[in-house]
């Protein structure tokens, strides 16, 4: 069975950082295409970032050049560290896939609604 937990999520002030995690139970997470999305309050989820299994990145406009994303093989994860945070990435971070080996949407990474499995969630807020 397709199990993601996410941990890592915190409080921190704005220019912060953080590092979340996707961990995987019931299948090997680097053969597929892992998204990390993100919920804030009243909003809709979007698309963060997404690692292909060719480890090929794809970056939300809102997080390029402040967010990596990155795979442990040896660990089963996924990472994203988060550098420079903005109160306005306060939002609950989930990590997900559709088990395809690439990132979906237009642009890649942003299909949400498509993806199969998806962790409980872990919250990010960030203060000014």
């Amino acid at each position: 069975q397709v199990h993601l937990v996410e941990s890592g999520g915190g409080s921190v002030q704005a220019g912060g950082s953080l590092r979340l995690s996707c961990a995987a139970s019931g299948f090997t997470l680097n053969n597929y295409a892992i998204g990390w999305f993100r919920q804030a309050p009243g909003k809709e989820r979007e698309g963060v970032s997404c690692i292909t299994m060719n480890r090929n990145t794809y970056y939300a406009d809102s997080v390029l050049g402040r967010f990596t994303i990155s795979r442990d093989d040896a660990k089963n994860t996924v990472n994203l560290q988060m550098f420079s945070l903005k109160p306005e990435d306060t939002a609950v971070y989930y990590c997900a896939t559709d088990l395809k080996t690439f990132c979906t949407g237009t642009p890649p990474g942003s299909n949400y609604a498509g993806m199969n499995f998806w962790g409980k969630g872990t919250l990010v807020t960030v203060s000014s």
